[in-house]
């Protein structure tokens, strides 16, 4: 999936506009925030809710696209939980959105249960 997305960030951006692209791949950790272990986690997620914290952080200055996919279910100790992506113009432009859509998405979109 990873792969797919930065080929078509790059084929579908024009070279002046992409400098950065910038990819999170969240897992899920054997240890809960707090040290104690953990078996997996329940994870589900509102898919509107996404779609419009995508579209809002696709129009800040510098970023040219942003893909992401959460998993769903009960996942166990290394499944992939999320990917996230996001491409534009210079480091400037990217980490801060990237930071922002990353703390957005786990306050606003994602709900998790640890096992």
């Amino acid at each position: 999936m990873i792969d797919s997305w930065l080929e078509d960030v790059k084929k579908d951006t024009a070279p002046e506009e992409l400098g950065m692209i910038l990819v999170h791949n969240g897992v899920v950790r054997a240890t809960a925030k707090n040290g104690s272990k953990v078996e997996g986690m329940i994870l589900s997620y509102d898919e509107n809710r996404l779609a419009e914290l995508l579209k809002v952080y696709r129009q800040k200055e510098g970023i040219v696209d942003i893909k992401a996919w959460i998993n769903s279910g009960r996942l166990g100790i290394g499944d992939d939980i999320m990917y996230l992506l996001v491409a534009g113009r210079f480091r400037t432009d990217i980490m801060p959105v990237f930071d922002a859509v990353l703390s957005a998405i786990k306050k606003e979109v994602v709900k998790e249960q640890e096992l």
